[in-house]
């Protein structure tokens, strides 16, 4: 069982972060039951990469002395799983907004599928969502965007390791993506859709593994929490 001594010198938690939290939700949770817990009055704790609130998975929490190495962990190669929708746009895109168009589909194949991921492996030029946390000006991206407000936005050059399909129904994609850090799944979604001549948005995202960590090895938030309580 670890101490309050093992957090202040620190540890490296990981946290399968569930649907609909933030994740500084997830970093105030676990910083206020380990301040609780061991009734201290101040313990440093952070994320080591923002997952969005519509996604789940892996989340690198450090704490104490180990939020040093956030920096490290955060350019690590990361994996993710999810389902991208075929046919249909969202300015944010993915479902945190409403659709706003929607494109043909019937020339849409598995083959086609399969053959148009080849563009996007590699080093390529990707532009961030608007609805993003990045900041411009001194205000997130997001700011602009829900205040109706249009901004420029600059593109940044990411890597794709792999993309896989592993699923192709009823406009549907279910894929495995490895990708650098700076990444936006929403932004390949999207941007996937444009390439298959249609649209595209993303439905389901999960984070599965950072460098060698793997969400499989996770705990889940109350299981954390449930660990401290039986300290």
């Amino acid at each position: 069982m670890l101490t309050e001594e093992d957090y202040k010198s620190g540890q490296v938690l990981l946290i399968d972060k569930p649907l609909n939290w933030t994740s500084f939700q997830v970093v105030n949770k676990l910083r206020w039951k380990i301040r609780q817990t061991f009734n201290i009055k101040k313990i440093k704790v952070g994320h080591a990469g923002t997952l969005d609130p519509l996604a789940t998975g892996l989340l690198i929490i450090c704490t104490g002395k180990m939020t040093k190495q956030i920096d490290t962990f955060q350019g690590q190669i990361k994996e993710y799983t999810g389902t991208i929708v075929l046919g249909s746009t969202t300015p944010s895109f993915d479902l945190e907004t409403e659709i706003n168009e929607t494109f043909p589909t019937d020339h849409i194949t598995k083959e086609l599928v399969e053959e148009t991921t080849k563009q996007f492996i590699g080093d390529i030029e990707q532009f961030p969502p608007v609805f993003s946390a990045i900041k411009k000006d001194g205000k997130r991206l997001y700011e602009f965007a829900r205040a109706g407000e249009e901004v420029e936005i600059k593109s940044r050059k990411i890597t794709i390791e792999a993309f896989e399909i592993r699923r192709f129904e009823n406009n549907e994609v279910d894929f495995r993506v490895v990708c650098s850090k700076g990444t936006y799944i929403r932004s390949l979604a999207h941007d996937f859709g444009k390439a298959l001549q249609s649209g595209g948005h993303l439905s389901v995202l999960r984070r599965t593994k950072i460098g060698d960590f793997h969400v499989d090895n996770a705990l889940s938030v109350d299981a954390f929490l449930e660990q401290l309580d039986a300290k």
